[in-house]
């Protein structure tokens, strides 16, 4: 582990201006915040920040993203609060911290759900600030170092799977190659255990039968354009187990059989001398048809740039080349990273690359966990053709692309009104496949809207998730329509309109968060038409309520001496579900009261008797304000809604009127205080009630 002052001299060593009390006050504070905590591997918890913090002095960055290494799990796993870093770091510390904390485990979910999250809120994050991602690469990198120490091995095969499907894919796309290849090397180990002893097994054999074949070849290579005037670094390796894995599984062929496990670099001074070098070699021996690939000319989306050659050699011996400049191996090593060490001036820490702004708007279209991840992976991991528009703009997209995949490229409108295309000036069809440098050119029209047969031939990520989308958009409309005339159906047999106030209860009655999705889940028969009306009006919907009419009401009270003369007082009309409370005075009977009456605060001279309502008590007279609107009618209309609620007006009282409302007391007889409860939610959701309360 670094120590503290080895750490701070690395990073000056590259970068004299750094801050050292920032890099000093983070180490010291992690160290402090970890306190005891150790990994599995038995080591001090504290040792895996730094650790993080020296791969990132590797690719020589900014003090500020080398904090953020060293603090980047004490938020989750320690005491520290964001508060605490944003006071003692500044604004952009904590805000890369905050980005590359580690998310809580999310219980209850499945696995694709879980890290359909955890990308979300990560892509979300490094989208503000790239160097969020450089971080939790590293962070990456060296848990799967230390992945052999975890016991539970179902956890490593998560851990590997992730690695595999997401980290590394996404090193790859910033151009950070020796990254990914160390992570897919230790997720491959891990989740084929066989395979990759196998491999590496054979890959051994091989070496013992030609151990100076590398180096031969490397001193033919040196000597050959030193006598052209190149000066040229050349080293040579064997292609890392998985990428020769993949190899044999996409090639359905044996390790023997495969020609080009062994690569060359040709790294050279100038652009020019890269064209010079591959020339020179190309003379020298002949080239494997279809093998060359020029990144100079037609950079890779991630700003890779070198040729790419194979040769066949003597003995029939095939060899993958690759010609590149000092800086283009450096970009190509570590990737946007390199930045940091080549052009720190030129490039801001902030620089976006487009498929990361691909990536956020396909978060934006994923209707799912399953979408989003599918839609991720299809925009990290397929191999890239180059096409062009009409303009001669270069357009990258994955082998087997077709045209709505080319439009959506270009702009998510073009995608959508998609009819046709042209490639290299002919009609196709949309389905057809884009082939290496072709021109596309697409036939458009303001009335189309995206076709569902459209998904058997979209293959990227952005173009299935905008269709999705658009699909999604256009169901949701239809199924709002529909819902819409199934609730007009429904209004127009309640006993009164439904106001404002009377859709908003139901919605919150429902757990629905607007009128829309009311629609929608009426229309996708998610909602009974019984439960939209008790919703919209409690007690209305047939065999909802099943109230006793008022003359067979029975009034029933525990606590009482039989025979013993009681009245309900008048105050306070205590009904059955009310709590109430018995006053007994001398030479009188006993006055039941609801326990909440404020007569009960002026008893001073008689005796409290603690009563309870029968279980089959049932029927009471309740008194309720009821404030209308000025409207001709709106008396009838909320006695029928009484009637129908199965209660009686025993009294109406006019307390007050002006132009626009009108107050008035009733005295209802009800069953009991559910009974009552219902009936005033009935009266609230009623368009001309403006307030129904209980007095």
């Amino acid at each position: 582990m670094l120590r503290q002052y080895e750490l701070v001299e690395r990073v000056k060593g590259y970068d004299p201006k750094a801050d050292e009390a920032l890099l000093n006050r983070a180490y010291v504070f992690s160290m402090h915040a970890h306190g005891s905590q150790k990994r599995a591997s038995g080591d001090p918890y504290f040792s895996h920040p730094i650790e993080v913090a020296g791969i990132l002095t590797d690719l020589r960055l900014d003090d500020e993203t080398i904090a953020t290494a060293i603090l980047h799990d004490t938020i989750e796993d320690t005491v520290a609060t964001p508060e605490e870093i944003l006071a003692k770091f500044g604004p952009s510390v904590a805000r890369m911290v905050d980005g590359v904390t580690k998310l809580s485990k999310i219980e209850a979910q499945s696995e694709n759900e879980r890290a359909a999250e955890n990308l979300r809120k990560f892509l979300l994050a490094m989208s503000d600030d790239i160097r969020v991602l450089l971080v939790k690469l590293a962070d990456r990198l060296h848990n799967m170092r230390t992945l052999k120490f975890i016991k539970n091995e179902e956890k490593r095969r998560r851990i590997a799977r992730e690695t595999m499907d997401i980290y590394a894919p996404l090193a790859e796309r910033i151009g950070m190659y020796e990254f990914m290849k160390e992570m897919q090397t230790l997720a491959f180990r891990e989740l084929e255990p066989e395979a990759f002893e196998s491999i590496t097994n054979r890959l051994e054999l091989l070496r013992k039968g030609g151990e100076d074949r590398i180096a031969k070849v490397s001193k033919t290579l040196t000597q050959l354009l030193a006598r052209n005037g190149i000066d040229a670094e050349i080293s040579g390796r064997e292609k890392h187990p998985y990428s020769i894995w993949r190899k044999m599984s996409e090639r359905h062929v044996s390790l023997e059989q495969l020609s080009d496990i062994t690569a060359f670099r040709a790294i050279v001074g100038t652009e020019e001398e890269c064209y010079r070098a591959l020339g020179v070699i190309h003379r020298k021996w002949p080239m494997v048809p279809g093998r060359f690939k020029d990144y100079i000319s037609t950079p890779k989306r991630n700003g890779y740039r070198s040729l790419h050659t194979s040769v066949i050699l003597a003995e029939n011996t095939r060899v993958e080349i690759q010609i590149r400049t000092h800086e283009m191996h450096a970009q190509a090593e570590y990737g946007l990273a390199a930045h940091w060490a080549y052009k720190q001036d030129a490039v801001r820490p902030d620089t976006q690359v487009s498929w990361i702004r691909d990536l956020v708007e396909i978060l934006d279209h994923a209707g799912n966990a399953e979408e989003l991840l599918e839609h991720t992976r299809l925009a990290m991991y397929q191999d890239r053709i180059f096409a062009f528009t009409p303009r001669g703009e270069l357009i990258q997209l994955p082998k087997g692309a077709t045209p709505i995949d080319f439009a959506y490229a270009v702009h998510t409108d073009l995608g959508d009104q998609s009819v046709g295309a042209k490639i290299n000036g002919r009609v196709v069809p949309l389905r057809t496949e884009i082939a290496q440098g072709d021109q596309v050119q697409i036939l458009r029209s303001r009335a189309q809207v995206p076709q569902e047969n459209w998904l058997n031939f979209a293959i990227t990520g952005k173009a299935r998730a905008a269709i999705r989308r658009s699909l999604r958009h256009k169901e949701r409309e239809e199924n709002e329509a529909l819902g819409r005339k199934l609730y007009e159906e429904i209004v127009q047999r309640l006993p009164a309109p439904v106001g404002a106030d009377g859709m908003a209860d139901a919605l919150k009655r429902l757990q629905l968060p607007d009128e829309a999705a009311l629609m929608d889940a009426m229309a996708r028969q998610q909602l009974s038409e019984a439960e939209v009306i008790e919703a919209l009006m409690p007690g209305t919907a047939d065999g909802a309520v099943q109230d006793m009419p008022p003359q067979q009401y029975a009034i029933s009270i525990k606590g009482l001496t039989p025979g013993v003369a009681y009245d309900l007082a008048k105050c306070c009309r205590p009904i059955p579900g009310d709590r109430i409370v018995g006053i007994r005075r001398p030479g009188a009977g006993i006055e039941v009261h609801a326990i909440t009456c404020e007569k009960l605060a002026e008893v001073t001279d008689a005796d409290w008797v603690d009563l309870q309502w029968g279980e089959k008590a049932s029927g009471g007279i309740a008194r309720i304000n009821v404030t209308l609107k000025n409207e001709p009618g709106a008396l009838g209309t909320i006695a029928t809604l009484i009637g129908t609620h199965k209660a009686n007006i025993l009294g109406l009282r006019m307390d007050d009127r002006d132009t626009t409302f009108h107050t008035n007391t009733l005295e209802l007889e009800v069953r009991d205080l559910p009974h009552l409860m219902r009936l005033l939610a009935a009266l609230r959701a009623t368009e001309i009630v403006s307030s129904a309360e209980r007095v």
